[in-house]
């Protein structure tokens, strides 16, 4: 990690006692295009550790050079350094391997078969050059091989099977060659964390058995010719983190077992046929930072829920009939109110679309402020029934600014309040309850019928309430320092009007009330 340039020296071979020769990460070169500073690196009978990678040796790889070098050799690095020509067979002769590295160079020919010799192989690194033929059968010697990265070729013909007898196996890159197909003994790899077979010409429906990996990290098996559906049994891969499908013919719906990956932070679909709804499912997946499903045929509303809300319209183009939200770049759907019952009724003038869980806007208190900051809230400037204003969702949502945490007031048992500023200048609260419960309707009975301003309850209601949660939290003073009591969700009637009185078991907090109104 320096700025040498220049020839590497051959007098390295005069250092009989040498285990160790780190020159990486600078601008070495060889003297010759057979890299003849390996020959004199032959006399280094103790050597365990060679790297020179990330340097411009621009040569090939001597045989008989390779071959000699000391037989302690542990650590074999050749990264990115231009070399090209075939690698040696003599490479077998040093069977104390336990990582090679030639990855990022221009090596050509096929595997050799001698690297079945190496038992000790824990690493091999063969990525991104330009080899080619068929994955050697003697490959499935390396019983202690952790990693195999060979993608980046010109890899063709059918991968061993007996590769599902690498039971150590943790790593398995084979993407961007020519393979035809996946041998099924490969799902037998239960240990596998990261798996990587995109960019190849598999073809069939992905095999129902891939929930045999149970503790897959990364699957990436994009640009493909993978068809039919996605199998459920996906559902399966609790670890896994990134899901990477896209480019294929997959066709069907997004299965609901995708929300069980509880730890999924990238979702990658695009560029399939898949159909139908996104499933509300991907709601639960709160690490999910990044997804992708454009171009497929997919419809309906795309989900509001947990990871959505932060989600850009670039994840969803190409989808004609997907509907949602204004910054999502589709159309809005079509609101639609469901009657289940008197009592569920919700006489409001915005209902979102239907999803698990739905949400309504409600606008509570309305605060109109003069130049001089005086409230309007007097019974001569309150509004007619006739000119209360009706906001549009578009509306609520651009002024809390997508229902940001930043205009967060509040959060309770049954939903979120929001400060929001109207384009107009008008301040209001807006709340928003969560009907994944069910007494959110009831509380929003209440709500509707206690609240209608504030101001109302102390200066024109004809009905004493009890407020049954009172505390310095609930207690608002507006500019001129007047209190005012606020958050009446448990608030109840003293009378009714089939009622003369009204026995209420007593269940406020302890704390102010304003004088001469509140039993």
């Amino acid at each position: 990690m320096n700025l040498f340039s220049g020839f590497i020296p051959n007098t390295f071979g005069n250092l009989t006692n040498l285990k160790r020769l780190d020159l990486n990460e600078n601008y070495l070169t060889s003297s010759t295009l057979e890299l003849s500073f390996l020959s004199s690196l032959s006399n280094c009978k103790y050597l365990e550790y060679f790297s020179f990678f990330d340097n411009p040796l621009d040569g090939t790889l001597p045989r008989m050079s390779i071959g000699n070098l000391s037989h302690s050799l542990k650590i074999f690095d050749l990264f990115e350094c231009n070399v090209s020509g075939g690698i040696p067979e003599e490479i077998g002769n040093l069977t104390n391997l336990i990582a090679i590295y030639l990855g990022g160079n221009n090596l050509n020919g096929s595997i050799p078969i001698a690297l079945g010799k190496l038992q000790k192989l824990q690493l091999l690194s063969l990525e991104d050059n330009q080899l080619e033929g068929s994955i050697l059968d003697d490959l499935c010697r390396l019983a202690t091989l952790f990693e195999l990265d060979s993608g980046g070729n010109k890899l063709a013909g059918f991968t061993p099977a007996c590769f599902g007898n690498l039971t150590n196996l943790r790593n398995l890159y084979l993407g961007s060659n020519k393979l035809p197909s996946i041998p099924s003994t490969l799902w037998n790899l239960k240990d596998i964390l990261y798996f990587d077979l995109s960019s190849n010409f598999f073809t069939g429906p992905l095999p129902s058995e891939i929930e045999n990996l149970k503790v897959l990290v990364q699957v990436d098996l994009s640009m493909n010719n993978f068809s039919n559906v996605i199998p459920i049994t996906i559902g399966g891969l609790k670890d896994l983190q990134y899901l990477l499908l896209e480019y294929n013919i997959l066709q069907g719906s997004i299965p609901d077992s995708i929300g069980d990956l509880i730890n999924l932070k990238s979702l990658n679909l695009s560029n399939n046929n898949l159909s139908e709804t996104i499933s509300i499912s991907l709601g639960k997946l709160l690490d999910l930072k990044d997804i992708n499903v454009y171009f497929n045929k997919l419809e309906g509303e795309i989900p509001r829920e947990g990871p959505f809300r932060n989600f850009l319209a670039e994840s969803f183009k190409g989808n004609e009939l997907l509907c949602g939200m204004p910054n999502l770049q589709v159309p809005p759907c079509r609101t639609r109110i469901h009657h289940t019952s008197d009592k569920n009724d919700l006489v409001i003038g915005i209902v979102l679309p239907l999803s698990t869980i739905f949400m309504m806007v409600v606008i509570l208190l309305i605060l109109r402020y003069q130049k001089r900051g005086k409230l309007q809230l007097n019974d001569a400037n309150m509004p007619s029934i006739a000119n209360q204003r009706r906001f549009t969702y578009l509306e609520l949502f651009q002024a809390t600014n997508g229902f940001s945490e930043n205009n967060l007031i509040d959060r309770g048992g049954f939903g979120s309040v929001y400060k929001a500023r109207i384009q107009d200048g008008m301040e209001v609260v807006v709340k928003v309850f969560d009907l994944q419960y069910g007494r959110a309707f009831k509380s929003f009975d209440i709500e509707c019928d206690m609240i209608k301003p504030l101001e109302y309850l102390h200066f024109g209601y004809s009905m004493p309430i009890i407020h049954d949660d009172l505390k310095p939290s609930n207690v608002l003073l507006d500019d001129n320092m007047v209190a005012h009591l606020s958050d009446f969700g448990m608030a109840k009637p003293l009378l009714k009007e089939d009622q003369s009185l009204t026995q209420t078991q007593t269940l406020a907090t302890i704390g102010y009330m304003a004088p001469g109104r509140n039993p």
